[in-house]
């Protein structure tokens, strides 16, 4: 209780008026505006946004601390809200999720056909070339069409 007392000396006013501002801030749930929210939810915005915090912890009373490490967490999370990066982490599929599905689409029974292709006896290849066929095709009418290989 000592500590809180602390607080509210004559020379920690404005841990106090910042600690009233943190406390307005979480209890009236403000919207974070777009540009400070576009500036927030980057990785640079959410380190400074820790080093303040830390900071705060190395030099300033620990409940002003707590309270700052709160806010900075609900101004994230409204950060990412507006943004819209919440929405595109829990609705859009991640490439190892679609991979999952499309396996799983692509399991397929061992079908009827599949038997009978693998019953039916091999074609056999003795090595040799194609023999020449035992006939000789005719051309048939061409119909006023030029011929493929020549005027």
């Amino acid at each position: 209780m000592e500590s809180l007392t602390g607080l509210f000396k004559k020379e920690h006013t404005s841990e106090l008026f910042l600690s009233v501002l943190l406390v307005i801030y979480l209890v009236m749930g403000f919207k974070t505006p777009d540009s400070v929210a576009n500036v927030i939810d980057t990785l640079v915005g959410k380190v400074i946004i820790f080093i303040v915090v830390v900071y705060l912890f190395a030099y300033y009373h620990p409940i002003l601390a707590v309270l700052a490490l709160f806010v900075a967490f609900d101004l994230i999370r409204r950060s990412t809200l507006t943004t819209g990066l919440d929405a595109l982490q829990r609705f859009v599929p991640t490439e190892q999720k679609k991979v999952s599905h499309f396996t799983a689409f692509n399991q397929f029974p061992y079908t009827l056909e599949q038997e009978i292709v693998a019953k039916m006896t091999p074609i056999m290849n003795s090595g040799s070339s194609i023999t020449q066929a035992s006939f000789k095709p005719i051309l048939e009418n061409l119909h006023d069409a030029s011929p493929i290989n020549g005027p």
